[in-house]
């Protein structure tokens, strides 16, 4: 939705209060859905989308370990890694409900005149380092269990000055953690996208009058 012409003209027609309510509702409703699709078993790890790889610096270890029949202990971390992300997301919802709370009216108007994951965007700048904290001990819990994450973060640390590893993969933690994040906010401006484009499904009056108003 583009912020002049006719969606501006519709948008002023609603009023401030019906399109804050009408944002309010629709993004507690899109968190909530994808906060459930994901804090689940196999939320992440059954999901192609969001589904959380080994770090780059693993896959030619990965291959060599699945050659000699060592695959087994790939598969471990890759489902500890899911695993842990869907155990983190599940606590995200608090967060986002008080983001939802905390929207002012102009955030709402910006929201509403903005693209179709507007929302979304201001859920990533106003949760994002909040989750990011929640979300840390939870992985760091998860994966220590995993004998080959620990193998891993220690010898990440040691290869990243020799460019062998990138730093932002160094810490297996921090990179499930960012995982799970990305993940969230995808499935999230998914959630926002298909509530915007049919208000109906949102089982809302004010959500149907102020996004079936604005159309396509």
């Amino acid at each position: 939705m583009a912020g002049t012409g006719p969606a501006l003209a519709r948008t002023e027609r609603i009023t401030s209060g019906e399109a804050t309510t009408a944002l309010k509702v629709a993004l507690d409703k899109g968190s909530r859905a994808a906060v459930g699709a994901l804090g689940r078993r196999d939320g992440f790890f059954g999901d192609p989308r969001v589904r959380i790889p080994l770090p780059p610096s693993l896959e030619r270890a990965e291959s060599i370990m699945r050659r000699f029949g060592l695959g087994g202990h790939a598969d471990e971390l890759i489902l500890a890694m899911n695993r842990a992300a869907e155990e983190a997301v599940a606590s995200a919802l608090e967060l986002f409900v008080e983001a939802v709370r905390r929207m002012t009216v102009q955030d709402a108007k910006a929201i509403l005149e903005g693209g179709d994951s507007a929302g979304t965007v201001y859920f990533r700048r106003s949760t994002e380092e909040g989750l990011r904290q929640r979300f840390l001990p939870i992985v760091r819990k998860a994966t220590s269990r995993v004998g080959l994450a620990r193998h891993y973060s220690a010898y990440a640390e040691k290869a990243v000055p020799f460019g062998l590893v990138k730093k932002e993969h160094a810490n297996l933690d921090d990179y499930v953690t960012q995982k799970a994040l990305d993940g969230l906010f995808l499935v999230l401006a998914d959630e926002e996208r298909r509530i915007r484009e049919d208000p109906v499904s949102a089982g809302s009056a004010i959500v149907r009058r102020v996004f079936g108003g604005l159309g396509r």
